[in-house]
């Protein structure tokens, strides 16, 4: 019969709260896990009082931090970026393109995505043409990119037959001498 007492959370624990919430846990786990980790606090009114003015804080700056990531995904959101790579006649890259290719590319634009933000479902992108991703921007909020593969055109360079055979050729006379 585990006697459960009150604990105000420090940090968001998975599975058991967030920041400020009072929450019944066995004595054992606080004091022996909770407490020496420093993930909680025994509670106390004075204690209350500051995670509740210190709540109010976060939900403040969360709220300001939502209304600029809405703004950037409504800007992200209207614009394609392209990456050019090489590609086989049908369609198909020589390679892939991977979320830091896209982050480089965001990044190149002026926007700061971290690549694990992006989610690529079905792996990095192998095909050429217009894919849209989901991207996690900072305030819980979505966007959806569109990003554009597209075919490098190389030209064919030239090939001199003649200088060839004249570097042959020097070379044959410089060996016979």
């Amino acid at each position: 019969m585990a006697n459960k007492v009150q604990a105000i959370l420090a940090r968001d624990i998975s599975n058991l709260g967030h920041v400020g919430d009072v929450v019944k846990v066995a004595a054992g786990y606080l004091r022996n896990f909770l407490l020496p980790k420093r993930l909680a606090l025994p509670v106390s009114k004075t204690r209350i009082e500051h995670f509740e003015h210190q709540r109010k804080l976060i939900e403040h700056q969360l709220a300001k931090l939502k209304k600029t990531s809405e703004d950037v995904r409504d800007r992200i959101e209207s614009e394609s970026f392209t990456i050019e790579m090489k590609a086989g006649e049908q369609g198909k890259l020589f390679g892939s393109a991977g979320a830091r290719d896209i982050e480089a590319v965001l990044k190149a634009r002026g926007y700061n995505v971290a690549h694990r933000d992006i989610k690529l479902a079905d792996g990095p992108l192998k095909t050429i043409g217009l894919h849209e991703l989901p991207v996690r921007l900072e305030g819980g909020v979505m966007a959806k990119i569109k990003v554009f593969i597209a075919k490098i055109e190389e030209a064919p360079e030239p090939v001199a037959a003649e200088t060839e055979g004249e570097d042959f050729a020097d070379e044959a006379e410089q060996i016979e001498e």
